[in-house]
């Protein structure tokens, strides 16, 4: 008896995510309004911008870590707001995710660290496990560290144990939240190209959310600045670079003072230390 033939699949948007016209944020507080946001397939898109401006808060709305308020969040043409708990969970196995400071089971080993999510989510025998684990931590240089526990390793090795573990699964989406910060250079030079080179060679889509202007910029496809609740500007790095935009500006000159003001909002000077203030 033959097998019947499975329908032929529309084809794909050349978009993996898209977010379309969302408002969100936490309790009454609004962090993102009316935002419109494109990621390509295979590209690496990095989204930059002042601190709590609510770039990490669109990696939540794309793990549905957090709901819109309004808008839609698409995850391969389907609005992740649709799924049930058991589709939610099928879409996160196919995202990747990689958390600031690395967030490693402190008692479990590097290969144990590596092994988990295979071992959670996949069904494979532990010999196959095995022999992945160490295919992802030599793709990140690491095979010979996979007996050390995460004490012993330093705060550079930590942060490719932690991107071997979200490479695990073979996800279609890597998230990167601050993937540079508290690196050395020749650490976060490594995990730069680390991040552009996998992204190549797995043929996945990477979104970045970074500060560090040069090390983001030169593996970035696409930049996108967040700020004041919304995109303030967006281009190419070479673009970005040649911006006009006094926030972009202020950004990539890392000057003190402009759009993001250097002193807090306060009263007069003169109230605080004129005569009549004593």
């Amino acid at each position: 008896m033959t097998s019947p033939t499975a329908p032929s699949s529309p084809d794909r948007s050349p978009a993996l995510v898209e977010i379309r016209q969302v408002t969100c944020g936490y309790g009454d507080r609004v962090i993102l309004r009316d935002v419109d946001l494109v990621v390509p397939r295979g590209s690496v898109v990095a989204l930059m911008g002042t601190s709590g401006g609510g770039k990490t808060t669109v990696l939540r709305l794309i793990g549905r870590q957090i709901d819109p308020m309004s808008g839609q969040v698409l995850f391969d043409g389907t609005d992740l707001a649709t799924l049930d708990r058991d589709g939610l969970y099928a879409a996160r196995r196919r995202m990747g995710m990689l958390f600031q400071f690395g967030a490693l089971f402190t008692d479990l080993s590097v290969f144990d660290n590596v092994a988990f999510p295979l071992r959670e989510h996949s069904g494979l025998s532990e010999s196959m496990i095995r022999d992945l684990v160490l295919m992802k931590l030599n793709a990140v240089g690491l095979r010979g560290a996979r007996d050390l526990m995460p004490s012993q390793v330093s705060g550079g090795m930590a942060r490719r144990v932690a991107l071997a573990r979200a490479i695990a699964l073979d996800p279609e989406l890597m998230l990167y939240d601050e993937p540079f910060a508290g690196l050395d250079p020749i650490s976060m030079g490594v995990a730069a190209r680390l991040i552009k080179e996998l992204n190549q060679s797995l043929g996945i889509t990477s979104i970045v959310v970074s500060h560090d202007v040069d090390e983001t910029f030169g593996i970035a496809d696409h930049v996108v600045f967040i700020a004041n609740g919304g995109v303030v500007a967006q281009g190419t790095p070479t673009e970005m670079r040649e911006s006009s935009d006094p926030l972009v500006r202020q950004f990539v000159d890392a000057e003190p003072d402009g759009p993001v003001r250097f002193h807090y909002p306060a009263t007069a000077v003169g109230e605080d230390f004129g005569v009549g203030a004593r």
